[in-house]
């Protein structure tokens, strides 16, 4: 048995973004978003299942996250969405990759790569409308994108936003944000120069804001089977498809009032027995679950107790010997009747599932079903 494993259910990953095909809007594509290695589930095996699944194209953050698709002979339309230097813009050109662009500078230092390699790249004009991150003032849309037509290494192939709320039960902002974006879109299709694409919606508004479809969606924890909302994942009928487990590697009896682990965070309140797992925060099991995240062991559940470790946790047994070496750990997923959620272990932690998906580190091995 693995040290520490991840089991991905490529199943469950064509299952959700089968089911989120389902619910947008006619003739609305689905860009399934594999950055930060498929947030930890492995971006090329999640790549294939979601373009399987009826996917049209995969959205990354970095020009390597997209010369790696380009490597695993994934040759879909790939767009990158974060910033770039010079030289990791010439990587993304090198790659094939669509780029997004919001500002003038990067522009011309993007088509200073284009042409160096004698290349056309297609590029989608980012706008912020509330986010305050990267983005183009919607005021000035027209301007830039009459800057694009004139560039030859240039292709426009879409104007795009992204929500800061998408995910929160007030829409006030949300209605804002798309106001913005609608005007926008409204005063790019007059300035237009060529057929464009718009897209806004992350996994939170295709599920929860058809008026925000557009052209595409940009799906990413919902085709994971996570939820965007940190709640039950199948209220929003999605499959989770990360599962986590480690095993037994010991079991001993303690006394009352022996303590466990680094500063002796916890002692027996009587004379239980101590199972000792092989996996840590090294791997992803975040220190901030000592003495409150929880384990399947056996179809049972069973607390963590004293300080996790780099390599290693704790878990309380109760007062009889209930697993013994080589008995399957569940931290993360369905063991008989019991179930761990990602977003249950967000919560313990003070953070979002997103976050403790791509908390798992690569020590941990990956195993794909389905």
């Amino acid at each position: 048995m693995p040290r520490a494993l991840a089991t991905v259910d490529l199943g469950a990953v064509r299952g959700n973004v089968g089911m989120l095909l389902g619910m947008l809007s006619p003739g609305t594509g689905l860009m399934a978003v594999v950055k930060a290695d498929g947030y930890g589930h492995g971006a090329v095996p999640v790549a294939r299942a979601s373009l399987a699944a009826g996917a049209e194209s995969l959205g990354v953050a970095t020009a390597a996250e997209a010369a790696a698709l380009r490597e695993a002979g994934l040759d879909c339309p790939v767009l990158v969405m974060g910033p770039l230097t010079a030289a990791e813009a010439g990587e993304a050109i090198g790659a094939g990759a669509e780029i997004v662009v919001w500002s003038t500078s990067f522009l011309r230092m993007m088509i200073k790569e284009a042409r160096r390699q004698d290349r056309r790249v297609r590029v989608h004009v980012k706008l912020d409308t509330g986010m305050r991150r990267l983005g183009l003032y919607p005021r000035g849309l027209a301007v830039f994108l009459d800057e694009l037509a004139a560039q030859p290494e240039v292709e426009l192939a879409g104007v795009m936003t992204h929500f800061a709320t998408a995910d929160e039960e007030d829409g006030d902002f949300f209605d804002f944000q798309l106001r913005a974006f609608d005007e926008a879109v409204q005063a790019a299709l007059l300035r237009a120069h060529a057929p464009l694409r718009f897209h806004c919606a992350n996994s939170a508004a295709a599920i929860r804001y058809p008026q925000s479809h557009f052209d595409f969606v940009r799906a990413g924890i919902a085709i994971y089977g996570m939820s965007p909302f940190q709640s039950d994942p199948a209220s929003d009928h999605l499959q989770p498809s990360l599962s986590l487990t480690s095993y037994v590697a010991d079991v001993k009896r303690l006394t009352e009032g022996d303590s466990v682990g680094y500063g002796r965070t916890w002692t027996a309140p009587d004379n239980n027995y101590i199972a000792a797992v092989p996996i840590g925060y090294a791997d992803g099991v975040s220190r901030l679950l000592s003495n409150k995240g929880r384990v399947l062991i056996g179809g049972g559940s069973f607390p963590i107790v004293g300080r996790i470790s780099m390599d290693q946790i704790t878990v309380d047994l109760g007062p009889a010997p209930l697993a013994g070496p080589g008995d399957e750990v569940v931290l993360i997923g369905r063991q008989g009747g019991e179930l761990v959620t990602a977003e249950e272990v967000a919560r313990l932690e003070g953070t979002i599932n997103y976050e403790v998906a791509c908390a798992i580190s690569t020590r941990v091995e990956r195993r794909y079903t389905g």
